[in-house]
Formats: C-alpha cells, structure tokens, sequence
C-alpha cells in the first residue's frame, strides 16, 4: 500500500486525484492539504471528491501530517509548492510535482532537493502528451530547417502562467532536435509591424478561456505543405492518471529527479 498525499484537495485537480487514488487498491490517500483560511478545512477529503467518506480531514498544514504519507503530489502554484519541497525534503518524504511556472532559482531548490528525495517533475503528466513529445523530436529532426514551427495553446480562465508549461517543453523538445537555445529563438505572441519571419524562430500563441482542460498545437509549415501534431485534453484524469504511474515509479528510488519519459521507459538506460 502507498500512502499518498494531495495538496490544493479542494480544487479541481485536487478532486480529479483523490477521485483516481480511490479506484486503486494499492494506493491509498493519507492526507489531503489546502490553504489555511479555507471555509473547507476540516472537512473528509472523500465527501468533498465524491467517493464516499475516507476518513481523511483537509489540513492546511503539510508539516502536521508528515508522518502519514510516502509521497505528495503536487499541483498547486510554484510558491506553494516550493513551501512543500521544503517539509518533503526535510522529512525524506517523495515528490510529483506537476506545478509550472517556476524560476530559475525555484529550479535549482528542486534539483538540489533531489539528492536527498526522489522527485518526478513533468509540466503535464497526460501520457498522451509525453509520446507527443517523442513525435515532435522526431518531426523536427527530420524537417530540419525547411518549416515555420509555431506553438498554439489553449487553457481555462483562471490558469495563471503563460505559456504554458507543456508548451515550453514542446518548444524545449524541438530547438533541442533542431540544435537550437529556446531562450535565443522563442517569440511570444506578435503585434504590429514584426516584419518577415525569421525560419529559426519558434512562436508560441497562448489562449485562455471559460473552462478548456488544456489543447496543444505544434504546426510545422513548409511552402507546400503543413503538418500538424495536435494533443487535447478532455479531462483531468488523464493528468492524474499519470501522476498515479509517477507514484509506483518513485517507490524504490532513493533520490534523483526524473520526468515522464522516465516513469514510461522512453529514458531505458536511466532506468
């Protein structure tokens, strides 16, 4: 049995994957974790999800309920979750951490963390999404320098960060097959008079809007003819669906920090 915790219990990823961890017999939810102040504190995380009463309280302390867990998943925003890294650290507790949107600084805190606990990072955890990847690795390797490549993505309302993470890594993946810096060639958004469009660029357009779960569009358009490599989310169980593999991943690692192409055997020799 693997004790999981969940923070952000109340929002609606949180729900998505105490919904998923109830269906599994093998996984088990210790501890469910909100921001203080919120009205639902105290509440059976399992009523609150739909699944029937658990016996699991929503806390709005991580450190309180470190002992009842083996590994947190995370999906909340970078701050927040950084605060988490640091009890997990301290406690020698696992990590899935779905959270985008952090600094360079905030990077280094999770990488150096992974010397001491085993960490997966992914900024979308859909397997879908993860053998996308692998396709645009191939498609750029073999367009080379012939396209325009542009990244188009959608998400709900009150996502906060843009672009989103699954779309600089889609960005990251390509420049990386094209031997290119994202940093030096990513254009985002464009207005007014840009002039011609240099081929080494790699654009990104971000919308959001009422309650879209997240869609990805990569386009790679030559002078006669387009490819396209979309991937949409119709729920949120597929990201949580995800995280669970990470979970089952993670359980014999000491340390390290791994992604998605690891928990799906893509990186075979890091084991």
């Amino acid at each position: 049995m693997i004790n999981i915790a969940v923070t952000g219990a109340a929002g609606r990823m949180g729900k998505t994957l105490i919904q998923a961890i109830s269906a599994h017999q093998d996984l088990r939810l210790a501890a469910a974790i909100e921001r203080p102040g919120l009205s639902l504190i105290g509440a059976d995380a399992g009523d609150l999800a739909g699944v029937g009463t658990l016996g699991v309280a929503i806390t709005d302390s991580l450190s309180a309920v470190k002992d009842t867990f083996d590994t947190l998943i995370d999906f909340t925003i970078a701050q927040t979750t950084l605060a988490n890294l640091e009890v997990c650290h301290a406690a020698g507790k696992a990590m899935v951490i779905g959270t985008t949107g952090f600094s360079e600084a905030g990077l280094k805190q999770i990488s150096q963390a992974a010397q001491r606990i085993p960490i997966m990072m992914a900024p979308n955890m859909s397997v879908g999404v993860n053998v996308v990847f692998k396709l645009l690795e191939m498609a750029a390797r073999a367009l080379g320098d012939d396209v325009d490549i542009e990244i188009i993505e959608a998400h709900h309302k009150d996502k906060i960060d843009a672009p989103s993470g699954t779309a600089l890594r889609m960005g990251e993946v390509i420049a990386s097959a094209l031997g290119r810096d994202l940093n030096e060639v990513a254009v985002y958004g464009r207005e007014g008079i840009t002039g011609p469009r240099d081929r080494r660029t790699i654009g990104f357009e971000t919308i959001r809007a009422g309650g879209i779960v997240g869609e990805h569009t990569v386009m790679f358009v030559g002078n006669g003819e387009r490819i396209e490599i979309i991937h949409r989310a119709q729920s949120r169980s597929n990201f949580a669906d995800g995280a669970l593999r990470a979970v089952r991943y993670l359980i014999d690692k000491p340390t390290g920090l791994f992604d998605m192409h690891d928990v799906l055997g893509f990186n075979a020799s890091r084991g």
